[in-house]
């Protein structure tokens, strides 16, 4: 790691980080999950993996500040340590710093730093002594405004560096290893964006009141929760998810596997809605979407099942990531679907786990109904994800229910805000009745305020995603 002194300077030195008491490790997980479920903690980063300076440096790059390390009350404590251990010669108190100093930031002995409130130090202080962590506790700086990490030793700053640029010191070498085994435009833009200067981050603004339950009204009775198909194939391990968020709607899901429509065991024509899931269909392996389609256009009795089913007034039909792609690959029997891409590669050439930002626009989708103009963050995990059209006509006349969106808001087709590469930021479709959609992000996994990484203050129970699967239930009716 770039920050490790032994590796900087050719030592390894000889002494192993160790745990001396168990006893008070638990007290230490006892008090800093008390203090997490009291709201005190406004960060934590363990100090095991590269020492100190590593974890303050990298929660001022996740936090986007500087911040002032002042190490005097650990100078003296590990001096004071120092000169009673029972050796034969202690060391000189009036040693030059820096080999402390090195040792201070750089070890590697169990520990975190937590951030807190200034007005909530104290009573954090009186907690970790009330749990007998009396001297493991120690106030070692604060954050500040110039965006600088400094190192103070008694006033005097001994280190002093722009968090910019030692975040891209910090990145540099993963992006020349990026250049050489993926995409190198890629890898460059998102180098590139460490740069940025005064970027906002993720955020959420909303053109609905997501606790407003939509489907309340449609919901009467125990027998009033319509069946919805959830459609999987080998290796699809989203079907819990969407089976989660429709019932929390209001819906009957059964678990439909394609074996049960290519035996006949099963009918689509008693279900209402249909949810193609995603995760690693045949692997995830290349074209799995289009293998997962091509085992129901080249079997009569699925391909019957499949027509029919689309053909109807009142079903309507969701594909999520695999689902997306099998789904975008039966656009020939899908009425109104053949503005449709493929969905492809990446263009970074890997496989895309991310939390990015999307836009909903103006669309028929039943799903999307009055949630126009709402940006918000929605996780994606695939590897072939870049829509890629006939002809620049085609995609011209597509219904767009849903667009990468950078962090200000614009349409995006830079990397990684936008993961595929997919043009104007493209990543879901809808067809012009609005009953039949697919896209590659997976609000599935995030119907619920709790599944997200980040989010509002003020989100507690619903996601914002969840209106899909409520707006379901309403038009159903």
């Amino acid at each position: 790691m770039l920050f490790r002194s032994g590796q900087v300077y050719g030592e390894l030195g000889d002494t192993c980080p160790d745990l001396d008491d168990p006893a008070r490790m638990r007290a230490f997980f006892a008090f800093i999950q008390r203090m997490n479920a009291e709201g005190k903690l406004l960060a934590y980063h363990d100090r095991a993996d590269g020492g100190l300076f590593a974890s303050v440096c990298e929660m001022a790059f996740a936090g986007h500040c500087g911040v002032d390390l002042d190490v005097d009350e650990l100078r003296y404590h590990r001096l004071h340590e120092d000169i009673m251990q029972d050796v034969e010669e202690a060391p000189d108190p009036r040693e030059p710093y820096t080999s402390r100093l090195f040792g201070i930031l750089f070890n590697e002995e169990l520990g975190a730093v937590i951030q807190v409130r200034r007005a909530d130090t104290g009573a954090v202080m009186d907690a970790c002594f009330a749990a007998g962590l009396r001297d493991e506790f120690y106030i070692i700086g604060s954050t500040n405004k110039k965006d600088r990490v400094r190192v103070l030793r008694e006033g005097v700053a001994v280190f002093n560096e722009k968090r910019a640029d030692l975040m891209i010191a910090w990145s540099e070498t993963s992006y020349r290893m990026q250049t050489l085994r993926d995409n190198p435009r890629c890898a460059e833009d998102e180098f590139d964006g460490l740069l940025a200067k005064k970027n906002p981050g993720l955020h959420a603004n909303l053109s609905f009141d997501l606790n407003e339950d939509v489907a309340a009204p449609f919901i009467k009775s125990k027998r009033a929760k319509p069946k919805v198909a959830i459609l999987r194939e080998q290796g699809v391990n989203g079907e819990v998810e969407m089976a989660a968020a429709f019932v929390r709607a209001g819906f009957t899901p059964v678990d439909v596997h394609m074996s049960d429509i290519l035996s006949g065991r099963v009918k689509l024509k008693t279900f209402k809605g249909l949810a193609a899931c995603g995760g690693f269909s045949y692997g995830d392996v290349l074209g799995a979407g289009g293998g997962w389609a091509a085992s129901i256009l080249h079997n009569a009795r699925a391909s019957d099942e499949f027509q029919a089913y689309f053909q109807r007034a009142d079903t309507f039909a969701l594909g999520v990531c695999n689902g997306c792609q099998m789904m975008s690959r039966l656009s020939g029997i899908i009425p109104g679907a053949e503005n449709w891409p493929r969905f492809e590669r990446n263009l970074s050439e890997q496989f895309e786990a991310r939390f990015v930002m999307v836009e909903v626009p103006k669309s028929p989708s039943i799903l999307f109904d009055g949630m126009a103009g709402s940006r918000m963050p929605v996780v994606v995990s695939h590897g072939e994800g870049r829509a890629v059209f006939k002809s620049k006509t085609q995609r011209q006349a597509a219904e767009v229910c849903l667009r990468y969106v950078d962090n200000r808001g614009r349409k995006t087709e830079t990397y990684p805000l936008n993961p595929n590469g997919s043009p104007k930021g493209i990543t879901g479709l809808t067809t012009p009745d609005g009953r039949f959609s697919i896209m590659m992000p997976h609000p599935e996994r995030v119907f619920r305020a709790v599944q997200h990484s980040w989010k509002p203050a003020e989100w507690r129970e619903d996601g914002p995603w969840l209106r899909m699967f409520r707006n379901a239930r309403k038009w159903v009716g």
